[in-house]
């Protein structure tokens, strides 16, 4: 699936899109991997789809940090921005490990930083900018991932 956007908005209200879209069992864990350079609008849709899952106030790229948790009534989403790890083994001390688990979900900015030290991805999203905005090419990469894409391209009355 590819989507254009034209503004800031447009790329948030897809992310939220993505957020309303995505499985509601209990017990899953699933993991989103954003791709594409800087400036390509990575955060601004992370943005939109947590605002979608109910967190209020600022949301930022957590890229001094490598990762922001929120706490939401539907999920524990972890916002991780890898841009400046050097090193994937800077990762091991960070206790991922305990956020991998049933009722997490991971939005995961610069994945191909870590790769080797992550989940698998269920879906991935690249974001390309051009000259008349951005497109978004969303690919499920996982039975899960393939049955949220699903849900993107045909919301369902409860979404």
């Amino acid at each position: 699936m590819v989507v254009h956007t034209t503004t800031a908005e447009e790329t948030e209200e897809f992310g939220a899109r993505l957020a309303s879209a995505r499985p509601r069992q209990n017990d899953l864990f699933a993991v989103v991997y954003l791709t594409g350079d800087l400036g390509a609008g990575k955060t601004t849709l992370t943005r939109g789809f947590l605002h979608a899952l109910g967190v209020i106030g600022a949301v930022r790229s957590p890229t001094y940090t490598l990762i922001e948790l929120y706490e939401t009534s539907a999920v524990t989403a972890l916002h991780l921005d890898l841009y400046r790890l050097a090193d994937p083994a800077e990762l091991d001390n960070l206790g991922l490990r305990e956020w991998a688990r049933a009722g997490h979900l991971w939005l995961i900015e610069w994945p191909e930083r870590a790769l080797g030290r992550l989940p698998a991805a269920d879906l991935v999203v690249r974001l390309t900018a051009g000259a008349s905005g951005h497109d978004i090419e969303v690919r499920g990469a996982s039975p899960v991932g393939q049955s949220w894409l699903d849900g993107v391209e045909k919301p369902s009355a409860e979404s």
